[in-house]
């Protein structure tokens, strides 16, 4: 009996592909990890998980991203910081990957992207990989099967790894593209196995769409108090920062990792699974994210194994120090079910300061916490990429820049509007070095940071007394329970007083130098914070 997954020749709705040698729809997770063995594009891991290689691409390529310049989005599109394609290129783009794919396999899933239904986005996406489709069916959110014979795509990706893109054809900058038009509702990848440009699209495109519905899309954990989802936290943070290690704290229900919207109803999570970095991943430390790279299913990204035992090598970093598992929310057992919590309680901003200079936490104005988020700021150590011998600031605005397609002052403005509007604290949090700058000082104890958020969570820090910081002007508790009190005053963990105050100065001067791209767009209050 023949599959009814499979369509000969089916043409693919908004895609105009035709002529495929077979379309599978909507495969469940054990058929992905059978065609993904059978077709040789991975290994069968302990317990089950699919181990899997992206080979020259294992992250990310930003600069290969572009955005199709229509009339209808041209004065919305943040162009500094997204690169233009001419409607002409992206057509021809269109017509070649079509040409290319005649033929082949591909693999089909109709899932939505946004827990609210009022803001749910359904997606088609296309893969050529089988794991691929197994990994946007972990990280995106699956209908239920009945829904599946109605479903309609709104915005339908396609991903192609082995087309390779020409730059003078299809106006891009090498073989690998990444390619969105609005006007078609269509998105083109190709030329890279790297599966996070799946997920990454999709939270580009809702980061478009949702502010003109008063959404405010981030890139940001979250979780709520259990049985209490007005209780509701959410972390910003670039790679590194512990976004997801701290969200996913056992006494607090998880809502989601990375992606979420606030809107007027609350928060609400984009995906339906987590995509964690395995680099040093220790089952002491975080157990429920160790255990699901030996799950059924899970999809282990660019992680050396011994090709006999098949166990996995936490520490090798040689193919890539960004080692990824996916796999969906249920593999957590405090995950929500729902997606949803409340509005925001506490806005936490995340940063991992290397030059030792941050305390370990702060309260922030409304006009700080938009400085904050604007400024987005991270730092890179030394060992992290060739040529980095010592810290080095990392600004990316909003804790997100490749994501964000609009300028950075409307998501400022409308965080801004919801903090003010719902009362939410803002806190800011190091998990970086005290004691020194990297490779003088320590990491900051994460036994301290743990019991720092937890006072903020539940409320007790604000009956702290406070200090104003001398070189940013936020509020430092002076002492809290179970934290040592020189650990807050990070000048005082420093040997050498004269050159914290140094250093301190050298970091002001470089958020003042970032900032002033903003000057022009915000408030006089937000100005008054950047200028101190």
């Amino acid at each position: 009996m023949a599959n009814p997954r499979v369509n000969p020749d089916q043409t693919l709705d908004k895609t105009g592909f035709s002529g495929l040698a077979a379309a599978h729809y909507n495969l469940v997770e054990a058929a992905l990890v059978e065609q993904s063995l059978a077709r040789g594009e991975a290994r069968l891991g302990n317990g089950g998980a699919l181990l899997v290689t992206t080979g020259e691409h294992t992250g990310r390529s930003p600069k290969d991203k572009f955005v199709v310049r229509t009339p209808s989005v041209e004065h919305t599109i943040w162009w500094d910081n997204n690169r233009p394609m001419a409607p002409e290129a992206f057509d021809r783009l269109e017509a070649d990957m079509r040409a290319h794919m005649a033929g082949r396999e591909v693999f089909v899933q109709d899932l939505y992207a946004g827990a609210d239904p009022s803001h749910r986005l359904d997606v088609r996406v296309v893969t050529e990989l089988a794991w691929h489709a197994l990994f946007i069916r972990h990280l995106l959110r699956r209908p239920a099967a009945s829904e599946l014979p109605g479903f309609v795509a709104d915005w339908t990706i396609v991903n192609c790894p082995s087309f390779h893109a020409d730059p003078e054809r299809h106006g891009c900058r090498s073989k690998t593209v990444i390619a969105m038009h609005f006007d078609k509702r269509l998105i083109l990848i190709g030329g890279t196995a790297y599966a996070g440009e799946n997920k990454k699209s999709v939270f580009t495109l809702l980061n478009y769409l949702l502010p003109d519905k008063g959404v405010m899309p981030m890139h940001c954990s979250a979780n709520h108090a259990p049985g209490n989802p007005v209780d509701t936290a959410v972390f910003f943070g670039l790679s590194g920062t512990g976004k997801t290690t701290l969200s996913a704290a056992p006494d607090r229900v998880l809502i989601g990792d990375d992606e979420h919207g606030w809107s007027d109803r609350g928060t609400f999570n984009f995906e339906g699974g987590c995509y964690a970095k395995t680099i040093n991943l220790s089952a002491e430390a975080e157990p429920e994210i160790y255990a699901t790279t030996s799950r059924f299913g899970s999809v282990v990204e660019n992680m050396v194994f011994d090709p006999d035992t098949l166990a996995l090598d936490f520490e090798d970093g040689s193919l890539t120090q960004n080692t990824r598992v996916a796999y969906p929310l249920e593999a957590i057992s405090n995950a929500s079910a729902s997606g949803l919590g409340g509005h925001p309680k506490n806005v936490v901003m995340l940063t991992c300061d290397a030059f030792g200079v941050l305390p370990p936490i702060a309260r922030l104005t409304p006009a700080q916490a938009m400085y904050h988020f604007l400024s987005g700021f991270t730092s890179k150590v030394a060992g992290t990429e060739r040529g980095v011998t010592e810290p080095e600031p990392t600004f990316s605005t909003c804790f997100g820049a490749p994501f964000m397609p609009r300028r950075p002052e409307v998501y400022g403005n409308l965080l801004r509007e919801k903090i003010a509007r719902h009362g939410a604290t803002c806190w800011l949090v190091n998990t970086g070095w005290t004691g020194g700058a990297y490779g003088t000082g320590r990491r900051m104890p994460i036994k301290a940071t743990r019991a720092l958020l937890s006072a903020a969570l539940d409320g007790s820090l604000a009956e702290a007394t406070f200090r104003k910081d001398p070189n940013f002007g936020f509020e430092v508790p002076v002492t809290v329970p179970g934290v040592d009190a020189v650990l807050l005053d990070p000048r005082a963990t420093w040997a050498d007083k004269a050159a914290y105050d140094r250093q301190a100065a050298r970091l002001v001067e470089m958020f003042a130098a970032n900032f002033a791209q903003y000057v022009r767009h915000i408030d006089e209050d937000v100005k008054a914070v950047a200028i101190g």
